[in-house]
């Protein structure tokens, strides 16, 4: 029985759940600090330096925003290289249409509270400009946020990217997208509750 492998990129470290589509999976973690025990300690900027084409999938949740804009397509272009001709990738990302829309409902100002998460409260300014306490505590700046995306734009974005097939949904004030190399085959159709004609959606 062949094992799918997935790569975690900015996981922080695997204590942290990823979803329930990689159960089952051989999952790699890669992250720029060590702290947390990665199997490869890595800049995602740096990934075309791996091996090509040995993931069947990437996971990467709240790290593409940590890079300047015209980084995150290096990001990407990593992505790329270890996927698979098959493979694919989950991407979440903060929304800031959303973020920007509850801001106006509830009528909070920047340092407001948002919500509350694993990490401790969320303030507005957290998901704009990357959460503060973590920051600080680590002494890192590469836990800043230095760009960011709504739903059309990381379509956008990763379509630009080369990914030929993207899906994206706005929940809960993330952008979640699964961007796939080659059009999806059946399985991943049913793995994503995909339409039967795959096609770009924003």
């Amino acid at each position: 029985m062949t094992i799918r492998k997935v790569l975690n990129v900015g996981g922080g470290n695997k204590s942290i759940a990823i979803p329930d589509c990689f159960q089952g999976w051989q999952q790699d973690l890669l992250d720029i600090d060590p702290r947390g025990n990665p199997d490869i300690v890595c800049d995602s900027r740096e990934m075309t330096r791996l091996p090509p084409a040995i993931y069947d999938a990437v996971y990467c949740s709240h790290n593409l925003e940590h890079y300047y804009r015209h980084d995150v397509y290096r990001v990407l272009a990593g992505f790329w290289h270890v996927l698979k001709a098959d493979g694919f990738a989950v991407i979440v990302v903060p929304d800031l249409a959303d973020l920007m829309r509850t801001v106006v409902a509830r009528q909070l100002d920047i340092d407001d509270f948002l919500y509350d998460s694993r990490m401790g409260p969320i303030a507005v300014c957290d998901v704009i400009y990357g959460f503060a306490t973590e920051i600080e505590r680590s002494g890192h700046d590469f836990y800043a946020h230095k760009t960011g995306f709504t739903q059309q734009s990381l379509v956008k974005v990763l379509q630009t990217a080369r990914f030929p097939e993207v899906f994206g949904k706005s929940e809960n004030l993330n952008v979640v997208a699964v961007a796939f190399k080659q059009s999806p085959n059946d399985e991943q159709r049913r793995l994503f509750n995909l339409p039967p004609s795959a096609r770009a959606v924003g």
